[in-house]
């Protein structure tokens, strides 16, 4: 089945152009074809490292080393998905959950967006459209809680929403925080599409694993695959109140990330996996830790 594969990033004004002063604000453009990776660097004690330049990088595609294009260290907007699970194996988490949300809320910037994805065996919107974090505290956790929680968990399709929606517009800067025990028992798409979709995108996705030991329905690998298939992260408390720590932790990796673009010279047809791997090294600071998506699919169009 032929289909259109999403871009990775299109920019336009981040570019570095002959006596540029002022970097250009961020913007969506159809002009450059940037790959655009958001690393977070951290030092071997797992703090984060936020004075490197752009000559102490180094990112490989395919083996090749690239041409950075693009380089930043800044706190800038970001729109972020929230995708929670309502099935009825939630429900004495919820509350948990909707506390550790406006936790993340109240770590953003004014000027984030924010939208909801609530989903059981069906996927709906908690808000009509993206909504700025200043003074929205409210307004999302009602737009979680007015869910109910019961039936079966559709987590491929709801994730695939929240992507879609991600195109919507908003900041350039993409995150979806998924909350779920990784089954999936009710979806019209297949976690391969989802993988895919991740591949294709630059959307970070962060997931958070919350289900009891006993549960027949968990599925950590698959939350994993999808953080790491977009340099993104997943985490798995050990107690449904850990979840408050863990938002606040995300907030603060979405907050020291790097920004580095690169125009790829890779000659691969359209739709082929690209291999991406990003080092980084400076003096007085030992071994440096690097996470980042190790690839992506190319655009254009794929069978």
């Amino acid at each position: 089945m032929r289909q259109t594969v999403i871009p990775v990033l299109l920019l336009t004004g981040l570019v570095r152009s002959a006596g540029a002063q002022v970097p250009e604000p961020f913007q969506i453009s159809v002009n450059v074809n940037l790959v655009v990776l958001n690393p977070v660097v951290r030092d071997r004690k797992g703090g984060f490292v936020s004075d490197l330049r752009e000559q102490d990088f180094k990112v490989y595609e395919d083996g090749v080393l690239q041409s950075i294009k693009l380089f930043r260290h800044e706190d800038i907007p970001v729109t972020v998905g929230l995708v929670i699970d309502h099935s009825g194996s939630m429900r004495p988490k919820l509350a948990d959950v909707i506390t550790a949300a406006e936790t993340f809320v109240q770590a953003s910037r004014p000027d984030d967006r924010m939208f909801v994805v609530n989903f059981n065996e069906k996927v709906t919107m908690g808000l009509p459209d993206a909504i700025r974090t200043g003074g929205s505290v409210d307004a999302l956790a009602h737009a979680i809680s007015d869910t109910p929680t019961t039936g079966r968990t559709a987590l491929y399709d709801a994730t695939l929403r929240a992507f879609s929606q991600q195109g919507a517009g908003g900041p350039a800067k993409k995150v979806l925080i998924v909350v779920s025990d990784g089954g999936d028992n009710a979806s019209a798409h297949t976690l391969a599409e989802v993988l895919e979709t991740a591949m294709q995108s630059s959307v970070l996705v962060y997931t958070i694993g919350i289900f009891d030991e006993d549960d027949a329905d968990k599925n950590p690998d698959v939350l994993s695959r999808l953080a790491r298939a977009t340099g993104g992260d997943a985490f798995f408390p050990a107690k449904n109140s850990e979840v408050v720590a863990i938002c606040e932790s995300i907030a603060r990796d979405i907050r020291n990330q790097y920004t580095i673009g690169y125009v790829s010279s890779n000659t691969a047809k359209p739709g082929a996996l690209r291999s991406i791997r990003l080092t980084a090294a400076a003096p007085g600071h030992g071994k440096l830790l690097v996470r980042t998506r190790t690839g992506y699919i190319a655009g254009g169009e794929s069978q």
